[in-house]
């Protein structure tokens, strides 16, 4: 076998191997996808239930007392929900191009608090120096310590020179897509506060607030932060994965195509060198046997 024959036989065994990869990847995306897809629908019921808890509390609270301490300062508070590992395509530089373009202006007096290395180096880049980084969650069993530890880290920076907290991430959309979006998450809007208010009490039995109604409004309202934190990460990594999906997608069939045109080339070099010996021997034969 000539040395030629040698080296594509490697590299059809080397695309062969990669293809393994990829599949092995693609099943992982895709699970991971449906996991973190269920984990958002699942917090539907708990969100309904803190709401519950809220539209008791905005009837007797004032918005002004909630939303002291946050809005008469000169820092906007970001946090930013990105990827750690590669391989998604520009998810990372959707969102951090979403920050830039939304804080415009006033991104010299943002904040920002970041989930994930590769959205910290595309806001870096971008001249957005985060103020703290954090590992973004490999389960859903972990999204709770790492959005606990966003919370306290930022509650340890102060609220009093906050005027706003905004919360960007991408959403799944059709399909594999996705968009990037943003929320302002304080100060508390006061017209969502009024619908709350308004909503109506689903049992006959009516509640009753035990304790100082600001203190029981405030601890609501951390249970809605944590949890609309806590929706933005699951929307992230689903998103994160469906775009891993799509990226093994493009190079499960890009190797496909790499083996067929390697496996082509290999067949028609071997032939052509079995054509070339038979060709030698024919002509050996026909000069041995040729008359004196």
């Amino acid at each position: 076998m000539s040395d030629s024959l040698i080296v594509l036989g490697r590299k059809i065994t080397n695309a062969s191997d990669l293809k393994s990869v990829v599949r092995t990847m693609k099943a992982v995306a895709a699970a991971n996808v449906v996991q973190f897809q269920q984990a958002v629908q699942a917090l539907d019921d708990y969100y309904r239930t803190v709401k519950m808890g809220l539209s008791v509390c905005f009837r007797e609270v004032d918005a002004a007392d909630l939303n002291r301490g946050t809005g008469d300062g000169d820092v906007v508070g970001v946090i930013v929900f990105g990827s750690d590992q590669g391989l998604v395509g520009r998810f990372n530089e959707v969102v951090a191009e979403h920050v830039a373009a939304t804080l415009g202006d006033r991104a010299a007096q943002a904040e920002i608090w970041v989930i994930g290395e590769r959205v910290y180096a595309e806001l870096a880049d971008a001249g957005l120096t985060p103020a703290g980084f954090f590992v973004v969650p490999n389960s859903i069993r972990s999204i709770p310590a790492v959005m606990t530890k966003l919370i306290i880290a930022s509650e340890a920076r102060g609220r009093r020179n906050i005027s706003e907290l905004l919360l960007f991430h991408n959403r799944p959309a059709t399909g594999a897509s996705y968009e990037p979006v943003d929320v302002r998450l304080l100060p508390l809007d006061g017209i969502w506060l009024r619908e709350i208010a308004a909503s109506r009490w689903l049992s006959k039995n009516l509640p009753e607030i035990a304790v100082d109604t600001v203190d029981t409004a405030r601890a609501f309202i951390r249970e809605y932060l944590f949890v609309s934190l806590f929706q933005a990460c699951a929307e992230s990594l689903a998103s994160e994965n469906a775009s891993r999906l799509a990226a093994m997608q493009r190079a499960d069939k890009n190797i496909d195509e790499l083996l067929g045109e390697l496996r082509q080339t290999f067949s028609r070099q071997r032939q052509n060198g079995i054509d070339e010996e038979l060709f030698d021997v024919i002509a050996d034969f026909s000069t041995r046997n040729q008359p004196l």
